[in-house]
């Protein structure tokens, strides 16, 4: 080499070959002279043109829009027609009602392939009043909506998505459960929906809408839920359906008498609120939730004038005299009293026709979601029957664990005596209630309107020291515990002792007070003032920040 003269350099180019086993790569060398680097585009020159990459990409693309489309086609046009020709909304109709417009993205489109689109099962998420939510759909065009081995994937992954996110979860039901074919495939162990949504209960809202026939596994997700509408005259429960019914035992009925709304909104009460369609039904959810949090992680959601509440200040409920006879023998409708004393239409009842002795219900105070348990004169005095125990147990632990204040409003005969509600389980029933009520958290306000006999007492949380931010009493309850006429023939008192135990109980709330079993008597045109006037007494602990209520022990 010269000296002072030119570097020469050997450049190595790399080539690319294509091999049967992966990619060689083999090394040719140039011996010419190169002073620098090789020419090429300069960083100021930007990347290279993609010529050529969006041709290659095409075809991709073209086979993912046919799949999605052949998938959310559903059924097929003929079998969706056929569908909704009675009016009715399909799967993916009813999650695009129930969501806020365009907020749906869907998950697990392509599950399925071409013999089952979705494997006959929408699943995603969306919002609904801006809120998150995951919703699931069974679609009854695909294969009457039975479950695969896809769908069953989809419905573990989805409500676990719930639980991890932590936001509501709405299943939608119309299907035949397991579908048959599942058992000419290989079995794999794998976790399923039931197990998560037992998981989920207590940590987010779980909804379930029954808009058609709803059989077996999916038919479990029902009372698995929090809450559950049924679309009357089309939706049904049952742990198998009318075929299975007559194979198994003979008997031959159809699907509503075997499972429909009359026998789970009132006789069962596996399910809670009847609708008059998909529609109704839908738009009950999404009031329903709007009570509640997303999770049990935060409070429930405040409704002041600027969502549309302009009733959330003091007022006198002076119609409360006329609609609530002192008499505690004559009859009233509990509703008029809960729409007179709650924020203007905010009184939501849950399950109203099963256990109809007790009222449960969502309300709004002062903009505040409330939860309320109420004594309903109208239908039996208001004598608590072992169903309306049990509703108004589960109802409470329910708002207990989304943070919802409790509102008592008591008057009783006491629980339901005689050979029909003692083989109907009332003792438990009442029992179950009584420590319910006992284990809740959250503020308690209790008012006893007329009258609280025995257990009576007790179950509507108006034990002294039971953890009420307010207890009150109207003037003229009568108390006992047992009403004073029975009992001292009962017990077979001469009628010295016999008046005086009528008088006694005649004496109204005064002797209670005096001893601080009750806070206070109050005005019936106070009540809702006193009741606002209790939140206002929690407003500290309710602005402490929520956590999932955890539980040692059982309910009887």
């Amino acid at each position: 080499m010269a000296s002072g003269g030119a570097v020469g350099r050997r450049r190595v180019v790399f080539v690319v070959r294509p091999s049967s086993c992966g990619v060689l790569m083999s090394e040719v060398s140039s011996s010419a002279q190169s002073p620098g680097p090789a020419p090429g585009p300069s960083a100021a020159s930007g990347p290279a043109p993609a010529s050529g990459n969006r041709a290659d990409w095409q075809p991709l693309l073209d086979d993912l829009t046919r799949r999605r489309s052949a998938s959310r086609a559903m059924g097929g046009p003929a079998k969706v027609a056929r569908y909704s020709a009675a009016g009715r909304l399909h799967a993916r109709a009813r999650v695009d009602a129930l969501l806020d417009p365009g907020s749906f993205t869907e998950l697990g489109t392509l599950a399925g392939g071409a013999d089952a689109p979705s494997d006959a099962f929408v699943a995603g998420s969306g919002r609904i009043d801006g809120r998150p939510v995951f919703v699931g759909a069974e679609d009854f065009t695909v294969q009457g909506g039975s479950i695969g081995p896809a769908a069953a994937a989809k419905r573990a992954r989805l409500a676990r998505l719930a639980g991890q996110e932590r936001a509501p979860l709405v299943m939608l039901l119309e299907g035949a459960g397991h579908r048959a074919t599942n058992a000419l495939q290989g079995h794999t162990a794998s976790p399923n929906d039931l197990q998560a949504l037992t998981e989920l209960a207590g940590v987010v809202p779980t909804v379930a809408v029954v808009t058609g026939p709803s059989a077996g596994h999916g038919a479990l997700t029902a009372p698995l839920s929090d809450f559950v509408v049924m679309v009357e005259g089309a939706g049904a429960l049952f742990t198998a359906g009318p075929p299975l019914v007559a194979a198994a035992i003979g008997e031959r009925v159809d699907k509503l008498t075997l499972g429909g709304t009359d026998v789970h909104c009132v006789a069962s009460g596996v399910a809670h609120n009847a609708a008059a369609d998909d529609r109704a039904a839908l738009r009950l959810v999404r009031r329903y939730l709007s009570y509640l949090p997303s999770n049990a992680w935060q409070h429930p959601p405040f409704a002041g004038a600027g969502q549309g509440n302009a009733d959330t200040g003091p007022r006198s409920t002076d119609a409360v005299l006329d609609l609530i006879p002192p008499d505690a023998r004559r009859p009233y409708d509990m509703h008029a009293v809960l729409d007179t004393v709650f924020d203007a239409r905010s009184v939501l009842e849950i399950q109203p026709a099963y256990g109809a002795s007790v009222l449960t219900a969502f309300a709004r105070l002062g903009g505040h979601a409330v939860a309320v348990v109420a004594n309903q004169p109208a239908v039996r005095a208001g004598t608590i029957d072992a169903d309306a125990a049990s509703k108004a147990a589960r109802f409470v632990e329910v708002c207990g664990a989304f943070h919802l204040p409790v509102v008592f409003l008591a008057d009783n005969p006491g629980v339901l005596a005689g050979t029909v509600s003692e083989r109907a389980g009332i003792l438990r029933a009442s029992a179950r209630l009584f420590a319910a009520q006992h284990r809740l958290r959250v503020p308690k306000l209790h008012v006893t309107l007329r009258k609280a006999f025995g257990f009576g007492s007790s179950v509507m949380a108006m034990n002294p020291f039971d953890a009420q931010t307010i207890s009150y009493a109207l003037p003229g309850v009568t108390l006992g515990g047992i009403p004073a006429a029975a009992g001292a023939a009962t017990a077979k008192q001469d009628a010295e002792t016999r008046d005086r135990l009528v008088a006694n109980e005649s004496s109204g709330p005064w002797r209670s007070a005096n001893s601080l079993s009750y806070d206070d008597v109050i005005d019936p045109r106070e009540l809702r003032n006193a009741l606002l006037a209790g939140l206002d007494r929690a407003a500290a602990r309710t602005a402490e920040p929520p956590t999932p209520v955890t539980r040692v022990g059982y309910l009887p």
